[in-house]
């Protein structure tokens, strides 16, 4: 026998639940409850009815028999005689029991061991004739008992003089008649719980057929088919499922579409890299001198540093497109110490390009919440992007402040800048402005817009007010990032001297 092993210390067992299983089990765990519910309200009811007409019986003997009971000569006598108390007595199922009693408790006629009522209450004595019912023993045998109060005393001024007269029987036709009521109700509900059972049985499986159809046409479906499921082909319930489906559909299309997207990029962006550093090879190569050899060694090296820059940047591209699939983890951070560790970082790049690189921040908080590996890629390929575009002797600055509700930061330098024409397209991918001079792949932009756009925060782009040449009028790049608001202090309580 096939025994399935246990789940290892913290791995996740997988539940699978059946929603027709699910529907069923709802479905029918309250119909097999009230089931017998409804046998034990059917047996009280059953007993009530068949009380009724047996009470209704006794009712009548115990009203005759109140009516035969008189006082004569201050003797109580009744004028019952043997034909009609042996009438009274007739029965074939049960054993039927009268009894008389006069005032204060003295026996007249009757059966004497019949058990007397456990205390005349008061609104019993004073509805005198009407008949009362209780159910009680005889011989440790159920009997079901009528009795009534009739009163002697015929002035009516006079305190009443009370005589007790009672008919009781055993309860066989009373059970007989409630069994055969139950059965009655009973035996065709055993017919019908399988035909109910049945139908709703039937009734779920047509219901979740369009699952099952649904099912179908997505399995029939190629691999490459992203297209959305129309929501008028399926029940109004699911609709909400299908709509979700089709968001995700849409995610997924628009995530292997920049994958796609990407490779055709970096492909055809590593081509050129590539088969420059493949020529310089070839030609270092074939030559004899020295000096010539050196100088395709030199262009080798240059053309291999152009590559390894591009595809970090592919890299850091692919991963900033990533973060929100990944779910990057953004927390509390100070925009301010970050940005002044990225600066410190290219200082010496900065003495490389014999640029003035500079930071300056104000004594306010800058709370952001990000990613600090992210934002510091972003910032960096600002910082990259403005050494490589200003000449020497010109500066770079790097300035994080507060606005509002606001943290800003800005990086500023005294290049060439970037004409009004350029700016909205600057940040699209490989986009490089004509007749620049300057080595780059196009994507540092690209980098910086989407770990922007990831933190929620606005990218701007102007001219360098505080340029001093107008043949360099520099570019001032500004992100605009959504203050992370302190929680208030709870107040602490007084202390309390009691």
């Amino acid at each position: 026998m096939n025994q399935q092993a246990a789940p290892a210390a913290g791995e996740e067992v997988e539940i699978q639940h059946s929603l027709f299983g699910e529907i069923l089990d709802w479905m029918l765990a309250p119909l097999l409850l009230l089931w017998p519910m409804s046998i034990a309200i059917t047996y009280l009811v059953a007993k009530s009815i068949a009380n009724q007409p047996f009470d209704h019986a006794l009712e009548d003997s115990v009203t005759v028999l109140a009516q035969q009971v008189r006082e004569v000569n201050g003797k109580l006598v009744q004028r019952l005689p043997g034909s009609a108390r042996d009438i009274l007595r007739a029965d074939d199922v049960d054993n039927v029991y009268f009894q008389i009693m006069g005032p204060e408790g003295r026996y007249v006629d009757g059966d004497r061991d019949l058990p007397q009522p456990e205390a005349r209450a008061e609104e019993d004595t004073l509805r005198v004739g009407a008949v009362h019912f209780r159910n009680d023993n005889m011989h440790g045998t159920p009997i079901r008992v009528a009795y009534s109060f009739v009163n002697l005393e015929e002035d009516s001024k006079r305190d009443p003089r009370l005589a007790l007269v009672q008919v009781a029987e055993t309860l066989e036709k009373r059970a007989k008649l409630a069994n055969e009521i139950i059965k009655g109700v009973i035996l065709p509900q055993f017919i019908i719980l399988p035909v109910v059972l049945a139908l709703v049985w039937f009734a779920l499986s047509r219901g979740l057929l369009p699952l099952a159809e649904l099912q179908e046409r997505i399995r029939a479906r190629s691999s490459d088919d992203l297209s959305p499921i129309a929501p008028n082909q399926v029940p109004e319930e699911i609709t909400p499922l299908v709509r979700s489906l089709n968001e995700m559909l849409a995610r997924l299309s628009q995530s292997i579409e920049m994958q796609k997207r990407f490779i055709a990029d970096a492909a055809h962006q590593m081509k050129t890299p590539l088969a420059g550093m493949r020529m310089q090879s070839e030609l270092a190569l074939r030559q004899t001198d020295h000096d010539e050899i050196h100088r395709s060694l030199e262009q080798l090296a240059k053309s291999s540093e152009a590559a390894t820059r591009l595809v970090n940047q592919l890299l850091a591209l692919a991963r900033a497109e990533n973060q929100p699939q990944a779910g990057a983890v953004h927390e509390p951070l100070d925009l301010t110490d970050l940005a002044r560790s990225v600066v410190r970082d290219w200082v010496q790049a900065s003495f490389n390009y014999r640029i003035d690189l500079g930071f300056e921040e104000q004594q306010e908080d800058t709370i952001i919440n990000g990613n600090a590996v992210m934002l510091r890629e972003m910032l960096s390929n600002l910082i990259d992007n403005a050494l490589r575009y200003t000449p020497a002797g010109g500066s770079v600055t790097v300035r994080v402040r507060r606005s509002g509700k606001e943290a800003v930061l800005e990086v500023e330098d005294t290049g060439p800048g970037i004409p009004p024409a350029e700016r909205q397209h600057v940040f699209e991918r490989f986009y490089r402005i004509l007749g620049s001079s300057a080595a780059g792949s196009g994507l540092g932009l690209a980098i910086v817009r989407e770990i922007a756009q990831q933190h929620g925060a606005e990218v701007d782009l102007f001219s360098n007010p505080r340029a001093q040449s107008p043949k360099y009028p520099g570019a001032l790049f500004r992100l605009s990032f959504p203050l992370l608001e302190a929680e208030p202090e709870a107040e602490e309580e007084p202390p309390y001297y009691g």
